[in-house]
């Protein structure tokens, strides 16, 4: 089962006694090939989980930054089956990293959920972040993911309620993906002060991941001791759009993150 690669590496990072790292890029910005040579120096830099977003006209829970990179990946002819295509080509090459698909449901549904389910396990696919799935809708999706091997990963977010939150517990797989803000990606420069405490009401399940707001090493730092695996995207996205797409610059700034893990 592919799913099993997110177990063993945060199994591994937790061995290291460090949260791991979950590194966000918007599959085809600039392009699928310049996709294709920076996910292996990503990982080559210290990322331990690749979150490869799929792009979408109305990426709703993305900030401007994550949004403009959807429309310069649509603009190179970015599409989910050529993403899937990408995600075969990396494991042909022998990269063993997990690889998570962030992506609206919309593509997913005009592919049919099956058959998505089915050929992402192919390409490689180890799991998908569906944003606009809700936990009412998730359970037929998640009977057709484990069915494929993939990993659903539900989110939650500072505003949901305890009952709920147990429910979404329960029902992901993978890790649990804990927002860390109200709003969308990248959108504030400071964390709540009460994040470590909503973290720790969250820790129902054995691997935890905080993302959407976390940009800066220091940060990253701040929210090590308190969950399983941060995410950063905003940031790197960031990084490969100044870069043009070059992958040094981009390897730098996730090693600075992996340090600060």
């Amino acid at each position: 089962m592919t799913a099993r690669r997110i177990e063993a590496a945060f199994a591994r990072a937790k061995g290291e006694k460090r949260s791991a790292l979950v590194a966000y890029l918007c599959a085809g910005d600039p392009s699928l090939a310049a996709t294709e040579r920076l996910v292996p120096a990503i990982v080559s830099a210290g990322a331990d989980i690749i979150e490869l977003g799929v792009p979408f006209s109305d990426p709703i829970a993305d900030g401007p930054v994550i949004q403009a990179a959807s429309q310069r990946a649509l603009a190179s002819g970015t599409s989910l089956p050529k993403l899937l295509d990408l995600v075969a080509r990396l494991r042909a090459s022998g990269l063993s990293a997990p690889l998570v698909l962030m992506g609206y449901a919309n593509p997913m549904v005009a592919m049919g959920w099956e058959q998505f389910a089915q050929r992402a396990a192919r390409a490689g696919v180890d799991g998908a972040i569906v944003p606009d799935l809700p936990l009412e809708e998730a359970e037929p999706v998640s009977a057709l993911f484990d069915a494929a091997g993939l990993d659903l990963v539900l989110l939650a977010a500072p505003t949901t309620p305890p009952e709920r939150l147990a429910r979404i517990a329960e029902r992901t797989r993978g890790f649990l993906y804990f927002v860390s803000v109200t709003g969308v990606t990248g959108g504030g420069a400071e964390l709540p002060e009460e994040l470590p405490a909503m973290l720790a009401r969250a820790r129902q399940v054995p691997r935890v991941a905080v993302g959407f707001g976390v940009s800066r090493p220091e940060q990253a730092r701040l929210l090590a001791p308190h969950a399983d695996g941060v995410v950063v995207g905003t940031a790197i996205v960031r990084e490969i759009e100044r870069a043009g797409g070059a992958a040094e610059p981009v390897a730098a700034l996730v090693r600075s993150l992996r340090q600060a893990l």
